[in-house]
């Protein structure tokens, strides 16, 4: 096994993937006095510690020697919501944490057999992560897809989070300055139409993302006054779009959404 590849795999963020592919039914691994044994040990380890949280690794140096792989990695742990019990520091959505660890892999065919992992505390002898919660890399863009789901399911103690104070939206029949005035406005449109994104692609850096999206509105409740079109209880309304978010710091300072179709209306 070539740790490079097991990096590549480990920091696309598909754990399932990772256990199935670069490790063995027989695996073991020990961090301290917790042991994880096999291939659902070790999802279920994963599951655990990772929700909420995006880990990337980023190694400091690696020795590879026939079937054993010694390395020194900086983790970065990046909250996509509020993690207040998260184990190595409280985190809130959007915050970093880094801790060092070092871990000592024996592979068997190709696969990882056996871990041990040691770390020191968060913060000491790390290098600094990439900045910024939302941007181009890996780790940043799948925080957008946390975001776009947070924002589905009407998290309102989540989808803020990964605004500015004084971000600002501007659609075609709207226009909001503020973080609370967005909070007021889709908190109110939600008790009567829930609006679901669909991302269709996603291109990235630091300053700023544009989005391919397909937004779904259902109407709960008669919403006559709909700024797209009059809708009623359980009608589906669905409006192709191109959004660009711009960032600073990481996170939105401002959204701005035009039509790439028509509207299509389905009634319930």
């Amino acid at each position: 096994m070539r740790f490079a590849d097991y990096m590549a795999a480990f920091n696309r963020y598909d754990d399932a993937a990772l256990v199935r592919d670069f490790w063995t039914e027989d695996c073991v691994m020990q961090s301290g006095s917790r042991i994880c044994r096999g291939h659902q040990g070790m999802r279920d380890f994963l599951a655990w510690a990772h929700d909420g949280v995006i880990e990337t690794m980023r190694p400091q140096a690696v020795i590879e020697s026939g079937e054993r792989i010694f390395a020194e990695i900086d983790m970065d742990f990046t909250a996509i919501r509020d993690r207040p019990d998260f184990p190595f520091a409280a985190l809130k959505t959007g915050e970093t944490v880094t801790v060092k660890f070092f871990a000592h892999y024996v592979t068997r065919g190709g696969k990882v057999a056996r871990l041990h992992t040691a770390t020191w505390p968060p913060g000491v002898g790390v290098t600094a992560p990439e900045a910024g919660l939302l941007g181009g890399s890996a780790a940043q863009r799948l925080a957008f897809l946390a975001y776009a789901k947070a924002f589905s399911d009407a998290a309102f103690d989540v989808f803020p989070a990964y605004y500015c104070e004084d971000v600002v939206l501007e659609l075609s029949t709207v226009r909001l300055e503020g973080r609370q005035a967005i909070v007021d406005f889709y908190r109110d449109m939600f008790g009567r139409i829930r609006e679901t994104l669909t991302l269709h692609r996603l291109i990235a850096d630091a300053d700023g993302l544009c989005a391919d999206i397909t937004s779904t509105f259902t109407c709960l409740e008669d919403a006559r006054d709909f700024g797209p079109m009059p809708l009623a209880k359980g009608q589906v309304l669905t409006i192709p779009l191109a959004v660009i978010y711009s960032l600073r710091g990481g996170r939105i300072c401002r959204i701005r959404g035009v039509r790439t179709g028509e509207p299509q209306l389905v009634t319930g």
